[in-house]
C-alpha cells in the first residue's frame, strides 16, 4: 500500500450526524469512539444520512453504556421489521473504559455526550464526550472569542491583499 493510500483508510469517515450544540453547551474534557448494536433497518437509515444527536446522551448501567435519546428515523422501505426511532442502544466499548466514564461522570456537573455518528470502515461508530456544563458566561465568552478571531483573519487577509494589489 503507498502512503497516500495509508492516510485515507486512517481517517476514512463518513460523517453521518454531528452535534454541534454539545460543543457550545458543554466543556469537552476526553473523547472516545465506540461501536453501536444497532438493527438492519436502523443501519439502512444511517447510510442515508438520516439521524441527530442533539438531546442525546450516554448513560452507565450495570457496567454497560447505553446511547439514549438518538433519532434515527424509521427506514422508509421497512417493514413490519422496522426499529423504534428513539430506542436506547448499546455502546461497544473496553470495560475499563467503561468504569472510567462512570466513575468520572459521577463527580457533579459531569456528563456524557454523542458528538458524531459516523460510519468508519463499514462500521457505525459513535464519538462521545466526557464533559462538564457551561455556565451562561462561558457560552458568551466562547463566542466572544470565535468572533474575535475571525475578525482579525478577515484584517489580515485585507491586509495582504492590500499589499497584493500594491505589488502590482
Amino acid at each position: 500500500m503507498t502512503k497516500g493510500k495509508e492516510k485515507k483508510a486512517k481517517t476514512d469517515r463518513k460523517l453521518v450526524a454531528q452535534n454541534k450544540k454539545a460543543r457550545h453547551d458543554y466543556h469537552i474534557l476526553d473523547t472516545y469512539e465506540c461501536g453501536l448494536v444497532l438493527t438492519g433497518t436502523e443501519v439502512k437509515s444511517l447510510r442515508q444520512g438520516r439521524a441527530s444527536l442533539v438531546d442525546g446522551f450516554v448513560q452507565i448501567d450495570g457496567g454497560e453504556a447505553w446511547l439514549h435519546n438518538v433519532h434515527v428515523p424509521e427506514y422508509a422501505q421497512g417493514t413490519w421489521t422496522n426499529h423504534t426511532a428513539r430506542r436506547k442502544r448499546k455502546l461497544l466499548m473496553h470495560r475499563a473504559e467503561i468504569d472510567k466514564l462512570d466513575s468520572k461522570s459521577q463527580e457533579t456537573g459531569h456528563t456524557i455526550v454523542p458528538l458524531a455518528l459516523y460510519f468508519k470502515a463499514g462500521r457505525a461508530k459513535v464519538e462521545i464526550a466526557l464533559a462538564k456544563g457551561k455556565k451562561e458566561y462561558d457560552k458568551r465568552q466562547t463566542l466572544r472569542e470565535k468572533q474575535d478571531t475571525r475578525e482579525a483573519n478577515r484584517a489580515i487577509s485585507a491586509a495582504r491583499r492590500r499589499q497584493r494589489a500594491q505589488a502590482r
